[in-house]
């Protein structure tokens, strides 16, 4: 039973793939909620917003029927990049990405001046990462009916 990571920074449209994709009869998981992820503590003070790893791994043993869609950018996801068939990044240009979220309606990030700052930081640093070690990356500058169906194929 294909899994599927669908990962990107905000704004390339994690969560409206997945709402299609649900739509249309699949699994889908968003883990941007409090019962997929978590905030901790770093050595360093800071504090970062990441996957509450026994669910996650409960999540992907307990998969065994049709497609599975799992939505996030977290920095502890590559610990389960092999359990995953693709790791999908979508990808945008900062422009599209920025449009994307001072109109989006089912999440505030990014509104405020220096969390757009923040997520323009994360397109130059983290998302060379993350397509470093994806397996499949699709622009979402193209419709969406084209993002969902590429993301049913490789399911």
């Amino acid at each position: 039973m294909p899994k599927v990571l669908v990962t990107g920074m905000s704004g390339t449209g994690k969560s409206t793939a997945l709402e299609v994709l649900a739509s249309r009869g699949h699994r889908t998981v968003d883990t941007d909620d409090d019962r997929w992820s978590h905030w901790v503590t770093l050595p360093d003070g800071s504090s970062d917003w990441v996957w509450r790893e026994e669910s996650i791994a409960e999540l992907l043993d307990g998969h065994t029927t049709g497609s599975l869609f799992v939505a996030g950018c977290k920095s502890n996801q590559g610990k389960f990049y092999s359990r995953f068939d693709h790791v999908v990044l979508l990808s945008a240009p900062a422009e599209v990405m920025l449009a994307r979220i001072a109109t989006r309606t089912n999440n505030p990030y990014g509104k405020r001046p220096e969390e757009r700052e923040a997520v323009l930081r994360d397109l130059a640093d983290v998302e060379p990462l993350l397509r470093a070690t994806s397996t499949v990356e699709i622009d979402t500058s193209v419709p969406l009916d084209s993002v969902v169906r590429r993301l049913e194929e490789l399911a």
